[in-house]
């Protein structure tokens, strides 16, 4: 098993538990140095994507998940990293426990840029907000630029 830092619709127990069913909550937790963003427009659900870059003073609200070998590779999928959109990288979260843990999480392989819709980023906040999130990030969250579809 191998940590998987979630940062986006992944954060909502519910969903993992159907994509991921050997796979446990392990905790939640911060990236620093990094921030979320969206690209790869053309590529999207009704408008860009969500993925996360380096960014000195940013940080990224994550849900770990312990994920079984089998899990993975259906995640994998899920997140269509045989096509080549998304891609795993390892990195470090910071856990609301005080411990700095290594996990992987799935970066966009496509230019950043573009909004992401309406619809799907009420679907992040949600999740944001089910893996608890501070109320601050969830309304950073829902009120992000977005566009109408």
């Amino acid at each position: 098993m191998s940590l998987y830092a979630a940062y986006g619709s992944n954060m909502d127990p519910a969903q993992m538990r159907q994509r991921c069913p050997s796979s446990p909550a392990a905790g939640v937790g911060w990236i620093r140095g990094w921030r979320l963003t969206f690209g790869g427009e053309e590529h999207g659900w009704e408008g860009a994507l969500a993925t996360i870059v380096p960014d000195e003073v940013g940080v990224v609200f994550v849900a770990l998940y312990d994920i079984a070998h089998k899990d993975a590779e259906n995640l994998d999928e899920w997140e269509s990293v045989p096509t080549g959109l998304y891609e795993r990288i390892k990195l470090h979260v910071h856990t609301l426990e005080g411990a700095d843990v290594a996990a992987w999480a799935y970066v966009l392989n496509a230019y950043e840029g573009g909004l992401p819709s309406a619809r799907y980023l009420g679907v992040l906040a949600d999740a944001a907000e089910v893996a608890g999130a501070p109320d601050d990030y969830v309304a950073g969250l829902r009120n992000r630029p977005c566009n109408s579809i």
